[in-house]
């Protein structure tokens, strides 16, 4: 270990003040952003989770050592968070030597358990009832050598949200993995674009625009206040942030995705939404009619339920992994947290055909793609915290996290399974934990997979494996009505 340590052992110079009681360095520190002092407030104290699938058995000693390049090309993995209360409380980032046994946890496991699944999800529940120690930098490895379902073995990536937002922390591990079938090349991603309204008519593309983003704020500061989503058995009670969540994951087939996508002339991420509204809805009818010896497939749904979810857009500049390798050699600040977010409506009730599902997300995708609405988020966020300080902005981003009923984020993966090390990955699940709402859905493609990964607060959603099910029945109802249409079409 000591090798593996000397590897990070060249830092700058730092001279020590008094921090809460004790000798701390300060002077060479850099103060958290913005965005990065809201994590730490109570109802917005996220830790991210990250789930590693491995296609075969790892040498641990072997990723320690390669670990060594991700912490170098990311300061934030080698630095502490310090508070000195004698600057208001202010916390910045101390560049530390990181010692890799601090970080890097293997529990010992019974080899002859019941269930390795079972373990894995308990395992990983059990870490979202515990937060990181700040006084080392505030991310832990953990390695679980135990053969599931769907991996020879499994790692967990945790780490405190204000190091960096999904986008970043995926972006770097990307950026230090491989294709899986050429050792030399890194892996390619989709590259998100940004929808530019409507392009027949600028005058009306820039009033939509407008018209779009006064609906969208509006409804963004009233919220809070007078449009609480309706309690459904998907609405937490307060104070779910401290509850233990149970963290679940389904791939489904990219190629259907992409088969409604053409076949609708929509975008992924419009079938996953439509996706999403469909199972949720299926779900939410099988909740409410527990107990009523009444067929099954009637509908128990009361009418005109408000449920949205805080989506999450990312606001970099599109460009995939090989653009962010070159942000990391011209050490620009773009990564950490930039992300805006919006008020999604999702429309629960029984549509006509399962297409419609999708009609609707595109319909309501594309309003909040045209507008302004996340990057009015972001900034106003900015400005709170700087007038009126972190806990302010703390207090009113719970109060706006908890008028929606969940949340909604994706991300567009590698196009192709990739390696680590020489060590292929199965699967990767990313995922959050600490916010106050009782469920949480990512949806991430792989290759030729797209996983969609539940954080779900067990006290309100006792079996989220019903909800995978209902996410991959409804792709495989929605896949169906596309193929019957088509054939009708032609």
């Amino acid at each position: 270990m000591d090798k593996i340590s000397s590897g990070l052992g060249v830092l700058k110079p730092i001279q020590t003040g008094k921090v809460d009681g004790e000798e701390t360095a300060m002077v060479m520190g850099e103060p958290l952003s913005p965005i990065a002092r809201v994590f730490h407030e109570p109802g917005s104290n996220i830790h991210i989770i990250t789930i590693i699938g491995w296609k075969s058995k790892v040498n641990l000693e072997v990723l320690k050592a390669n670990m060594i390049q991700i912490i170098v090309k990311h300061p934030r993995f080698s630095s502490m968070q310090v508070r000195n209360k004698e600057n208001g409380g202010e916390i910045k980032w101390i560049p530390t030597n990181v010692d890799l046994d601090n970080h890097i946890i293997i529990p010992d496991l019974d080899q002859n358990m019941e269930s390795s699944d079972k373990f894995v999800e308990d395992y990983v529940s059990n870490l979202s009832t515990t937060t990181i120690d700040t006084s080392k930098p505030v991310w832990e490895f953990h390695h679980l050598d135990v053969e599931t379902s769907d991996a020879k073995a499994v790692s967990v990536l945790r780490a405190h949200h204000s190091i960096g937002d999904g986008t970043s922390l995926i972006s770097l591990l990307l950026s230090s993995t491989h294709k899986a079938s050429d050792p030399k090349a890194l892996p390619t991603s989709s590259v998100t674009k940004r929808s530019k309204g409507t392009h027949y008519c600028p005058f009306f593309s820039i009033f939509n625009m407008v018209w779009n983003t006064v609906i969208g704020v509006v409804t963004f500061m009233l919220a809070p206040l007078f449009l609480k989503d309706t309690d459904t058995p998907l609405k937490a009670p307060p104070g779910a942030e401290l509850n233990a969540r149970r963290f679940v994951h389904r791939s489904v087939s990219l190629d259907d995705i992409k088969l409604v996508k053409n076949s609708m002339n929509t975008t992924i991420n419009d079938v996953v939404v439509g996706v999403t509204q469909a199972a949720l809805t299926r779900y939410l009818n099988r909740r409410y009619g527990e107990g009523k010896n009444i067929p099954e497939k009637k509908n128990y749904l009361p009418k005109d339920i408000r449920f949205r979810a805080i989506f999450f857009f990312n606001l970099r500049p599109a460009g995939g992994i090989p653009a962010f390798v070159d942000m990391i050699k011209s050490k620009e600040e773009r990564w950490g947290n930039k992300i805006g977010i919006v008020l999604l409506p999702l429309r629960i009730g029984f549509q006509e055909g399962p297409l419609d599902y999708v009609r609707d997300a595109k319909l309501v995708m594309d309003r909040k793609k045209a507008s302004l609405e996340a990057n009015f988020a972001y900034f106003s966020a900015k400005l709170v915290i700087k007038f009126f300080g972190s806990k302010v902005a703390g207090i009113l981003s719970r109060k706006l996290f908890s008028c929606a009923t969940m949340w909604f984020s994706n991300l567009a993966g590698p196009k192709e399974e990739i390696a680590f090390c020489g060590y292929p990955i199965a699967y990767i699940a990313p995922s959050c934990y600490g916010q106050p709402n009782a469920l949480l859905i990512h949806a991430m493609s792989y290759a030729d997979k797209m996983t969609f990964v539940l954080s779900a607060d067990e006290a309100t959603i006792p079996d989220p494996h019903q909800l995978c099910d209902d996410l991959e029945d409804s792709l495989k109802l929605i896949k169906n009505a596309t193929l019957q249409d088509g054939v009708m079409n032609c």
